[in-house]
C-alpha cells in the first residue's frame, strides 16, 4: 500500500468523496502543515497552527495511481480558490498537496501544468505543493463522519 495526503477544504466532504474510488483501500482525516504539535479541531478551525484540515489517503497502486488521485483531487474541490472552499474560508481550508518523495513531487507539479495547459478551470491552480509533515488524526468524531451522520456541514467542489 502507499500513501497519499491532500488538504481540499473542508475534510468531512473531501473524504466521502475519495472514499468511493477502487484501489481507495482507507481514509483518516486530520491536520497537517501547520506548527503546533497534536492539534485541535478548535485550534486548527481558529486558523492560529498553520494546519490544512487534511485526508491521508491509503491506495493500492495497482489499482489506482498517484496521479489518478490528483486527477480526483482536483475534481473534489476547487484549486483555483485560495483559503476558501465553499463557506469554509482561512488557511486551514486551502488547497494543497502535500507530497511525500521527488517523485509524489514531480507528479504533483506535472498535473497542476497539464490542468492548467488544458483550461478546465477559468483561472490558475494555486494548489500548494508541499513537503508532507506530520499528520495528526483529527478527533473520532472527524472520522468517516458522511458514514456517522448522513450528511455533510461544510461544501465541497
Amino acid at each position: 500500500m502507499a500513501t497519499a495526503i491532500f488538504g481540499a477544504g473542508c475534510f468531512w466532504g473531501v473524504e466521502a468523496f475519495f472514499e468511493k474510488f477502487e484501489g481507495v483501500t482507507a481514509t483518516r482525516v486530520g491536520y497537517t502543515g501547520g506548527f503546533v504539535e497534536n492539534p485541535t479541531y478548535e485550534q486548527v478551525k481558529s486558523g492560529e497552527t498553520g494546519h490544512a484540515e487534511s485526508i491521508k489517503i491509503e491506495y493500492d497502486p495497482t489499482v489506482i495511481t498517484y496521479s489518478e488521485l490528483i486527477n480526483i483531487f482536483f475534481e473534489s474541490h476547487d484549486p483555483t480558490s485560495r483559503n476558501k472552499q465553499g463557506i469554509d474560508v482561512g488557511h486551514q481550508y486551502r488547497s494543497v498537496i502535500f507530497y511525500d518523495g521527488a517523485s509524489q513531487k514531480y507528479i504533483a507539479e506535472e498535473k497542476i501544468n497539464e490542468w492548467n495547459e488544458k483550461g478546465i478551470f477559468k483561472r490558475p491552480i494555486v494548489t500548494e505543493v508541499i513537503e508532507a509533515s506530520t499528520f495528526y488524526e483529527a478527533e473520532e468524531y472527524h472520522q468517516k463522519y458522511f458514514q456517522k451522520n448522513g450528511s455533510v456541514a461544510c461544501g465541497i467542489g
